[in-house]
């Protein structure tokens, strides 16, 4: 399932957009560590189709997905 959340993120003169924090609807914000890898794909559990971040928070493993102009990530149902 897809979960559309608010994501600040830099975004550089050439185009190139950087993840920085993710903001929960609860108002918590979790910083990104670090930027594991950036590749594009389909999203076969959420649907849609972008750039996958694959981020590192709080010492976890996470997708993060760009599908145009929204920001997303897959939950379980």
């Amino acid at each position: 399932m897809r979960k559309n959340i608010t994501v600040i993120a830099k975004m550089q003169d050439n185009g190139t957009v950087t993840p920085l924090q993710i903001v929960w609807e609860d108002g918590r914000v979790f910083d990104i560590d670090k930027i594991l890898d950036i590749r594009k794909l389909a999203s076969t559990k959420g649907g849609g189709k972008g750039l996958r971040y694959n981020c590192r928070i709080l010492n976890h493993e996470k997708f993060l997905w760009l599908d145009e102009y929204l920001w997303f990530v897959e939950v379980a149902n």
